[in-house]
Order: C-alpha cells, then structure tokens, then sequence
C-alpha cells in the first residue's frame, strides 16, 4: 500500500511538472506580441530615420527613435494585464522576462553614452538585440528566434562595414527577419497547440 503511494506521489509529481513545462511554453510563447509589436515599431523608426535623413534636411532624424517611449508603456501595460492571468512564474519565464529586461536598460545606457556619436548605435545595438533574441530561442527551444539573434549579429557586422544606405537599412532588415517572422512563427504555434489541446 506505501508502494502504490509512493508511486501515486511520483506519478502526481511527474504530471504536475509537465504541465508546468507545458504551461511555461505556452506563456513564453505570448512573447509573439512583443515581437511583432517591437518589430514593427521599430522597424517604423530606422526607416522612418533613413527616408528623413534621405530625402530631407532634417537636421536630428534620429528624434523619431523617441517613439519609442509610448512603446515601453504599452508593452509594459500588456506585460502587467498577462501576468495578472498566470498563477505561477517558472524558473524559465523569470529568466525570460529578466533576458529582455536587461537588454532594455543596456539599450537606454547606450543611448546616452553613443548620444554624442549616434551614427555608432545601430551596429551596437545590433550586437545587444541579439543577444536576449538568440537566450529566448534557447529557453523556448525555438530554432527561428535563435536563427535571428546569428542574423542580429551578422547584421550589425554589415552595419559597420558598409557604407551609406546599407548601413541604415540593415537594421530593418536584421528585425524583419529577427522579431517579425519569428514573431508570426510563434503566433502559428501557439494558436495550433491550442487548437490541438481543444
């Protein structure tokens, strides 16, 4: 009788874990609307700072990275709203949550400390993104998002080298295929998991 406890107990143990483990995966994998919603704004800025700095005499372009402000409070609003319906926080979604977190308050230090040289920014910044890109693929195990922080870096060496408007347009290019395609990827994934739970 002690046996068929001990083994009910085990076998609790071992489903509460996988649904643990399930329930993580499906939380991290909300991070879709991060990635789209930081994508494309910020996809919105870097062009928007090329065609000013193309096509005008605009004498600060890069004043349009300021939209970034109403940015951080949205996300923060819609990052408050979700955790509100989780009942617990796994190891993996601390980690995950701290990733991104860390590269924001990196990106803001850099800000002020490539201000005075901003053409510097967008190859560091590069080189920064990729990395909590490249940890999310890792903690998720989803290969796409590890493929874009590998782009996140070659982009940033592209940046540097090149010359003109290769330089302003791989940043564009390094979100399209870092945040944006992920992005969808993971909204599929996640809308086929739940249909399959159903």
């Amino acid at each position: 009788m002690e046996n068929e406890e001990k083994m009910m107990t085990g076998e609790e143990s071992l489903r509460i874990i996988t649904e643990m483990i399930n329930k993580t995966k499906g939380d991290i994998r909300q991070a879709s609307f991060h990635l789209l919603f930081w994508g494309w704004l910020l996809i919105a800025c870097s062009l928007s700072e090329y065609l000013l700095y193309k096509f005008t005499n605009f004498p600060t372009p890069w004043y349009v990275w300021f939209l970034v402000i109403p940015g951080v409070l949205v996300s923060m609003i819609y990052g408050y709203l979700t955790s509100r319906r989780l009942r617990f926080y796994s190891y993996a979604s601390k980690v995950y949550m701290w990733t991104w977190f860390s590269f924001f308050f990196a990106a803001v230090a850099l800000f002020i400390i490539t201000a005075r040289n901003i053409e510097s920014f967008p190859p560091i910044i590069l080189v920064l993104a990729g990395i909590p890109t490249f940890i999310s693929g890792i903690i998720i195990k989803f290969r796409p998002l590890v493929l874009g922080g590998i782009i996140f870096w070659i982009m940033a060496l592209i940046a540097h080298f090149a010359k003109g408007d290769i330089t302003y347009l791989a940043m564009p290019f390094a979100l399209l295929t870092g945040y944006i395609i992920p992005g969808h990827l993971l909204r599929r994934k996640s809308v086929n998991n739940e249909i399959q739970r159903a």
